[in-house]
């Protein structure tokens, strides 16, 4: 849950840096951002979250490495190993536990970030593309300059287009949480794998196997946890779409 609670505003946000670079007048940026796009989706997320993360954790020490060791003469690349300075670590190996655990939440939280920002951001161009042309030249014709037409016009309009799309990918976010384990981050299908176990490699329980009953725990808390999104989706659908030319705003009229 708490990574659900982070991890949605902060792909939300890669997503609308991705969808307002990808439609920028600036060639490079748009490349950038529509580059992102294709190329995160176009990735299976299992080997995203199984090669990123481990090229982020290496990048993070790599920079350390020579900021911190610029005396260091030996490769760091030897053969399959990664090898830096102690200095260079992360966490150091004298941090206390929470701080390795901290260290690999952030991981998870900043990969689910840019894997699912990258869909968000499809979903957020194809928003801003189906706002009219006639909103925005109107705006322009009343004196707007075009930051503040795509401030004060296009992005209030474009979340009615946009929430249906954001809607299923918070749900698809919300079964993916069970990737955490790839990621080492122990997760609430994790738990509930050993604690419901006769015997794990962490507890010995008396009782038997109830793994089931504890994956239909699971189920029914999953299968509530989407009800309740749908519910306050719908609610917030219905307050965007107030007194927006839309069907769904017109229907809200009568």
């Amino acid at each position: 849950m708490l990574l659900l609670a982070i991890t949605a505003p902060v792909s939300l946000a890669f997503g609308f840096a991705g969808a307002t670079a990808a439609r920028s007048h600036v060639a490079p940026l748009r490349w950038l951002g529509k580059g992102y796009t294709a190329i995160v989706r176009g990735v299976p997320d299992i080997v995203f979250f199984l090669f990123f993360v481990i090229a982020l954790d290496q990048g993070f020490e790599w920079l350390r490495h020579h900021v911190l060791c610029p005396d260091w003469t030996d490769p760091i690349r030897q053969g399959n190993d990664f090898i830096v300075c102690p200095e260079a670590k992360l966490p150091l190996s004298s941090a206390p536990q929470w701080v390795h655990e901290t260290y690999g939440f952030l991981l998870a939280v900043l990969t689910f970030a840019i894997v699912f920002g990258a869909f968000a951001a499809n979903i957020l161009y194809g928003a801003m593309r189906a706002v009219p042309e006639a909103q925005m030249e109107t705006a322009e014709a009343y004196g707007m300059s075009p930051r503040q037409a795509f401030w004060r016009v296009l992005i209030p309009q474009m979340w009615v287009y946009a929430l249906p799309g954001l809607s299923n990918l918070w749900m698809i976010l919300v079964k993916a949480t069970p990737l955490l384990f790839l990621l080492g981050v122990e997760d609430i299908v994790y738990w509930a794998r050993e604690l419901g176990g006769s015997k794990g490699p962490i507890f010995d329980y008396p009782h038997p196997d109830w793994r089931l009953w504890y994956f239909t725990g699971l189920l029914v808390f999953y299968l509530g946890l989407t009800k309740v999104s749908e519910m306050v989706l719908a609610r917030l659908n219905r307050r965007l779409a107030r007194g927006q030319a839309t069907m769904r705003g017109e229907a809200l009229r009568t």
